[in-house]
């Protein structure tokens, strides 16, 4: 017994010494065949003149953003979003208490910070009323009473995975918002959870299009007899991309993607920079009563101010018109950036971000006498319930986030969106990374984020004085602005 026991430790260490040789041989051939490989290539000049180390250099670049996030960037730094606000996501999706203490972690002295203005006698619980649904569409044969004023923002099914649609749209329903298609169409997973569904026309038109790209009136009727369908909203530019078109590679058009969106199977589709067929005010205002027209449904649009000149012709037209001729809704969105993949310059440099264009198109809703005909939707960045309430007060009726409910998902800001390589199976159409969102698991902390924001935006509005929060105006907050001073929002925006 014991000679066959010491024959098995010989034959074994012989074995692992034979294969850490054979390791040790070919990690050494696989080193000179990379240093030669690097030496005499010519796209890196790193990598020619400094072979197999200088590869090192993009292995560090790489990894370099994970690094930042976890070990070396403060709560309070980071971009888009820092730890902080990521962390008060995950908590209230997991509905894990959001107290503090020992005092804010937050630099009230950097310009933007908004500081609401808590009056010496705050709202009683008792004398509080709960945020009653807004009718949006008044003049529309179906006009929809929006329950939520927070609600999911556009994401595609096939910029989102099936999990994450299905996700969002069962937390949806569960909380009572709404959610936005986005411009990829209306897949099978929106409707499965039974929640109201807003469905965005994009300059492709997904899902309502003909063979030639143009609306098509049958299939608007169909997407609009869908009783989850509650309203329909024309996008002309995003935040993530003023001014360009989404490319929606082949290899990612299979038979589902095609038969949502309405495109061939296995070709590229361009959506154009806007839409052909929407050229000035009086084509906008054509293509929204046309859209309400056939669906009986409310119509609005969804933009990124950057010039507002246009505006005031634009109410002009609205009331040469008559009031029934405005959208039911405008979604303002903010510049910078979104969930969409995107050019850098467009990304940092184009477009006016929401704290300024919020006021500028409120005022002149306001200055046209056409502040109560339409809605105004606040988009971008509002993941919080300090920038939801901030917008609030700047006049919004509505709030949407994309980013703020794929934190709710288990987003970890890994900024693989657009790689199919997200690790928490967001963004990515991997099966095998898929599975790590459950989607009856993430439903439930959908609906946990939604239901954590709305109570927390309660409260800062009690604390301001006011019963709920749609009566926050502007004299509620202030901005921090250079000099560490802060200055009333109806100060720095004064109403019309």
């Amino acid at each position: 017994m014991n000679e066959a026991v010491t024959n098995f430790a010989i034959n074994f260490i012989a074995f692992t010494g034979a294969l850490m040789l054979l390791l040790v041989v070919g990690g050494l051939i696989t080193a000179v065949v990379i240093y030669q490989v690097d030496k005499h290539q010519t796209k890196q000049a790193i990598r020619r003149n400094y072979p197999l180390v200088g590869r090192f250099r993009y292995l560090f670049e790489h990894i370099g953003e994970f690094f930042r996030q976890y070990f070396f960037a403060m709560d309070r730094e980071e971009m888009p979003f820092n730890r902080a606000q990521r962390s008060w996501v995950y908590r209230a999706a997991k509905n894990i208490d959001n107290m503090i203490a020992f005092g804010s972690t937050r630099d009230l002295r950097v310009p933007g910070t908004y500081l609401f203005l808590n009056c010496p006698f705050p709202t009683l619980k008792e004398d509080a009323s709960a945020t009653q649904p807004m009718r949006i569409g008044q003049f529309c044969r179906q006009p929809y009473d929006a329950p939520s004023f927070f609600n999911i923002s556009g994401m595609s099914y096939g910029a989102l995975s099936k999990s994450a649609v299905l996700a969002l749209a069962n937390g949806a329903a569960k909380s009572g918002c709404w959610m936005n298609t986005g411009e990829g169409g209306l897949s099978p997973y929106h409707l499965e959870g039974k929640c109201d569904i807003v469905y965005q026309i994009g300059t492709a038109k997904y899902g309502v299009r003909n063979a030639q790209g143009l609306l098509d009136d049958n299939k608007l009727r169909e997407k609009a007899a869908l009783p989850q369908v509650k309203m329909f909203e024309i996008k002309l530019s995003q935040g993530a991309k003023p001014g360009k078109g989404g490319i929606l590679p082949a290899e990612k058009v299979n038979e589902e993607i095609a038969a949502i969106r309405g495109i061939p199977v296995g070709e590229a589709s361009l959506s154009p920079n806007r839409h052909p067929d929407i050229a000035c005010a009086d084509d906008l205002l054509d293509m929204v009563a046309r859209v309400r027209e056939v669906t009986g449904k409310p119509c609005g649009f969804k933009l990124v101010i950057g010039d507002a000149n246009w505006l005031d012709e634009f109410c002009e037209k609205v009331k040469a018109r008559g009031i029934e001729a405005a959208p039911d809704f405008i979604t303002l969105d903010s510049s910078d950036g979104g969930t969409g993949a995107a050019p850098m310059p467009l990304m940092d440099s184009v477009g006016l971000p929401l704290r300024e264009s919020l006021p500028i198109l409120v005022n002149k809703l306001v200055e046209h006498d056409l502040r109560d005909r339409i809605r105004v939707i606040a988009s971008g960045k509002l993941i919080n319930p300090t920038d939801v309430a901030g917008a609030i007060c700047m006049g919004a009726d509505f709030v949407v986030s994309a980013r703020g409910y794929m934190f709710a998902l288990g987003c970890i800001q890994a900024l693989q969106c657009n790689k199919n390589t997200c690790p928490t199976g967001i963004t990515t159409h991997d099966p095998d990374l898929q599975r790590g969102l459950v989607p009856e698991d993430k439903a439930e902390r959908v609906a946990n984020y939604h239901d954590h924001l709305v109570h927390e935006v309660e409260m800062i509005a009690h604390s301001c004085g006011v019963a709920e929060p749609r009566r926050l105006r502007r004299q509620h907050a202030a901005i921090v602005v250079e000099g560490s001073r802060s200055v009333p929002l109806n100060i720095l925006y004064p109403e019309y």
